[in-house]
């Protein structure tokens, strides 16, 4: 019998003069992650040496330059450049921004053609990485056109995971680009992730209000009443268990959160305080409703730390385990749901 492939894990290696490097190595360390996927670094075996010596790491790399060349068990790296780089721990640098771009530019096009199984990104500095044939505020955003399907920035643990209606936007803008279809656009895509990527069969969800108390009846605003409840409602008359909207200021500390499978709040911070204060360091960016897997860690390029060694890769550690389940339960869904009508066929 032909022994089962491990998963192979891409990952782009995102701002060099931020912490990224540190966490890939700190994770790959432990040999035990050997066990569950075959790494595959988009830099050069020049960088990764040079961070492998900064940080006295005991990391052996295998180099190549062509993605046939993937060795499991081996910590590959593929040369995505040849030049030396001149690295400065915790320097915002324009330079370094087109480094970063290339290796994900990279990733992702491995992606696409299936040489690698899912794509793990390090931070970027969403700033430095701008440019007139990069024009992203983050990862999800380029994922999304790259990849194609409707991408929602899904941040998740085993025990909560929140959506976001609007994420990298001005908060001045949020309100007026919830529509009634980004509403049932968002929903869906939630609730087709948590059956195929979390294997989750009936999936509640909860649903944030967009102004303070979620409108107070017309107080604070109508747009919860104008748009949020009469879509709601629609969505549960098709059958989906959605619920709200919920006042966002008591939601999580009340410990409501735990009753649903799926939290979705209306614009990135009131998703994302709550969920980075509840479990920050476990957490994972997930970028679902994509046709492939992408996850990262819950955190930024932290310069302030950056070369130091005092970066903590469990964020990280845990993107690579969530990417590898995502991808087997997916996997297993499609399998199961591609043909219903000839699975039953044969059980005749």
């Amino acid at each position: 019998m032909k022994k089962e492939e491990k998963i192979k894990v891409g990952i782009s290696i995102g701002d060099l003069n931020g912490i990224g490097a540190e966490i890939i190595l700190k994770t790959f360390e432990d040999p035990r992650m050997m066990e569950f996927c075959t790494p595959v670094i988009f830099a050069s075996v020049k960088t990764m040496s040079f961070f492998k010596k900064h940080f006295n790491s005991s990391i052996n790399f295998h180099g190549i330059n062509n993605l046939s060349q993937v060795i499991e068990g081996k910590i590959n790296v593929m040369n995505s450049w040849k030049e030396n780089v001149s690295i400065e721990f915790g320097v915002e640098d324009q330079n370094i921004g087109a480094y970063a771009v290339k290796s994900l530019e990279q990733a992702t096009e491995a992606l696409k053609k299936d040489l690698i199984d899912v794509l793990v990104t390090a931070p970027i500095n969403k700033h430095n990485v701008q440019s007139e044939s990069f024009n992203f505020p983050g990862h999800t955003n380029y994922l999304a056109e790259a990849l194609g399907g409707n991408s929602l920035m899904f941040m998740v643990t085993d025990q909560l995971k929140v959506g976001l209606l609007t994420d990298h936007v001005p908060i001045k803008d949020a309100s007026e680009q919830i529509t009634s279809e980004l509403i049932e656009d968002k929903i869906n895509t939630v609730y087709k992730s948590l059956k195929a990527d979390f294997k989750i069969s009936k999936p509640k969800i909860a649903v944030l209000g967009i102004n303070p108390h979620a409108g107070d009846n017309g107080v604070i605003g109508n747009e919860d009443d104008t748009i949020l409840r009469p879509t709601l409602q629609n969505i549960k008359n098709s059958g989906k268990l959605v619920y709200g909207p919920y006042s966002a200021d008591s939601f999580f500390g009340s410990n409501n959160y735990k009753n649903f499978d799926a939290v979705i709040a209306s614009y990135h911070d009131q998703g994302l305080i709550p969920f980075k204060t509840i479990a920050f360091g476990e957490g994972v960016n997930f970028t679902a409703g994509l046709s492939k897997v992408r996850t990262s860690p819950d955190h930024g390029t932290a310069y302030e730390i950056a070369g130091k060694g005092k970066a903590d890769e469990s964020s990280f550690k845990e993107a690579v385990f969530m990417a590898i389940k995502i991808f087997k339960n997916r996997t297993e869904y499609n399998n199961l749901t591609k043909n219903p009508l000839k699975s039953a066929s044969k059980k005749i």
